[in-house]
Formats: C-alpha cells, structure tokens, sequence
C-alpha cells in the first residue's frame, strides 16, 4: 500500500506533467486490487512507469490507468506454469520470443497491456530494433496470448479485454482460462470463439502454436485437484 500513497503523492507534488486538468483525475474506486487512474496520455504513463518501476500497471486506449495488486499463490503458481509450457513449446519448436506476464505491449488501438503470457513470431521481432525490445514497450501485436483469472478479476471484463483489446488490435489466437468456474474460452483472429467446459480436456495451439496442447487439469485450484 505505500506504493499507492507514493503514487498519490507524485500526483500532487510531482512532475508539472502530471497536475491534472480536473480533481477527478483519480477515481474512488478500488476494485479487484485495482486502483484506475484517469486519462493519462501515453507519455504521461511512461514518465509514471519510470517513477513507480514497483508498480505493475497498463493503459487503456483512453488514457486510464489500472494498477494491478500482486495474485495470490496459487494464481501465481499457475501463471508461472502456463508461461513455463508455453515458453518451453516455442524455444523448442516455434523461435521467436515467449514473454513474461510484466511485459508491456504498445498496441495499435493506443492500449499498453501486459497478457499473461505472450508470444511474438521471429517474423515480428526481426521487425523491430534492439532499442525498441531493450528501451520500450514492445511496439508489436503478439500472435499469441493467454490470460488466467485470477480470485480478483470479474470475468467478463477479462472477456471484453479478449475480444477488444487482444483480438480487436490483431492477436491471432487468444486463451481466457477460469480456474475457479472450470472453463477455457477461446478466441480467434476470424472473430470465431469457443467455450471449453471442464478442466478434463486439452486446449489446441491449432495453426498459430502447430503441435501444442496444453492440460487443463495442471491448471485446477489447489485441493479440487
């Protein structure tokens, strides 16, 4: 929590950049370990990413802010898992680069969001130079993303993030897994989706991952396994 006083603080003694135009640049509320910060431009949240390097945060297209509270174990333990199998697959089969759930994505719509796991094809990255992979937020769409519900997160806002954000700006396959109602839901560039019922069965990397298939039953909550 003294983050979250710091960051106030900065806000109002900090950089001249940051004196909002009106007091409701903050809102009132805190949801799901989420503080929102109002109508920052992108150079605003780079200069605030500097400044709060502790804070894990993405920008919307609109310039609000959501600054993410830590999971809990048993989130994070999954979320490790899930970039580990992803990670492993592309190293060994598919190059390009796997990144981790910190990493930041500029995105066509004006959004800086960070997937739980992500992958950018060899393709793409050949595209870009060091000084952009080393000093920015990745300026590429990742081909593949996949994000874990966390206890905190409400489902169909982690649903509107799929189909707006990841898919709305050119991700080729998406996955949303809910451990706590048992569900996978897929998401396709072509604007097809799926809903997978039961952690008893596999997702496919169809033809952006060719190969992979991902157990949905390492993925149950501890004790119901």
């Amino acid at each position: 929590m003294g983050s979250i006083y710091a960051l106030y603080s900065f806000f109002d003694h900090g950089s001249p950049l940051f004196r909002p135009a009106s007091s409701s640049l903050f809102s009132d509320r805190l949801l799901g370990g989420e503080v929102i910060v109002k109508g920052l431009s992108r150079q605003q949240f780079y200069e605030l990413v500097e400044r709060h390097p502790e804070l894990l945060m993405e920008r919307d297209k609109n310039g609000n802010i959501n600054i993410i509270a830590p999971v809990k174990g048993g989130s994070g333990i999954r979320e490790n898992k899930l970039s580990l199998r992803v990670g492993n697959f592309c190293e060994k089969y598919m190059g390009g680069q796997s990144f981790s759930p910190s990493t930041g994505f500029n995105l066509p719509d004006g959004s800086t969001k960070s997937p739980d796991v992500a992958w950018v094809s060899s393709e793409k990255m050949a595209q870009l130079r060091p000084d952009q992979i080393e000093e920015e937020f990745i300026p590429a769409v990742p081909d593949f993303v996949a994000e874990l519900r966390s206890k905190s997160d409400k489902l169909k806002k982690l649903q509107k993030k799929m189909k707006e954000t990841w898919i709305g700006n050119g991700v080729r396959l998406a996955w949303l897994t809910d451990p706590y109602e048992e569900k996978a839901y897929i998401y396709r560039k072509d604007g097809s989706t799926d809903v997978v019922a039961g952690f008893d069965g596999q997702l496919s990397g169809e033809d952006v991952l060719p190969g992979f298939l991902l157990d949905l039953s390492e993925f149950m909550l501890f004790g119901k396994a």
